[in-house]
């Protein structure tokens, strides 16, 4: 997989596509993330919020994250941190699913943000979004609480942190 940062030039209409496909399985559910129906201005707007990347297969777009610094506006504590970053907008083709394109950018993702001083990585989901949370478990993150973005959303949130160490530095010469 190519992973990359997002360009100015990026097609915001395959990218919103992308990330619609990715979360259908979960509106089929009955959860109502907002990537299930956000529009191609929504996805510019997260986008600019944020620092973007894409993974492509063959010239494919199959995958896709944004991560966000702290936001000193948000009404979630945590997210305010000064040394504490999000994600969003993360996504996987569902024909790529299961093949570790997903593990892949999120990791390649948190690399980038240890380099911009992040040092903890936060995440919200769906609470009946079992399989994700699992998922997230095994990932190395922790459930510390959870929030409410009704009526954004339909569900409560759970929110997990990460930590994430810095960057080893060495003085050999």
């Amino acid at each position: 997989m190519l992973f990359r940062r997002t360009a100015e030039t990026e097609d915001l209409v395959a990218l919103t596509a992308l990330i619609r496909a990715a979360y259908a399985p979960h509106a089929l559910k009955g959860l109502r993330y907002w990537a299930t129906h956000q529009s191609v201005e929504d996805t510019a707007r997260r986008l600019s919020r944020g620092v973007g990347f894409v993974g492509e297969v063959d010239g494919e777009l199959i995958a896709t994250i944004t991560l966000s610094k702290p936001d000193p506006e948000s009404k979630v504590l945590l997210l305010r941190d000064e040394y504490t970053w999000s994600f969003g907008q993360f996504a996987v083709a569902p024909g790529h699913k299961g093949k570790g394109y997903g593990r892949c950018i999120h990791d390649a993702a948190l690399q980038h943000a240890v380099l911009e001083g992040c040092q903890v990585m936060a995440l919200h989901t769906a609470e009946p979004a079992t399989e994700l949370i699992e998922m997230y478990r095994s990932w190395g993150y922790a459930q510390v609480g959870t929030c409410d973005w009704r009526p954004h959303t339909n569900f409560l949130s759970v929110l997990m942190t990460k930590p994430l160490a810095p960057q080893a530095t060495s003085n050999a010469a």
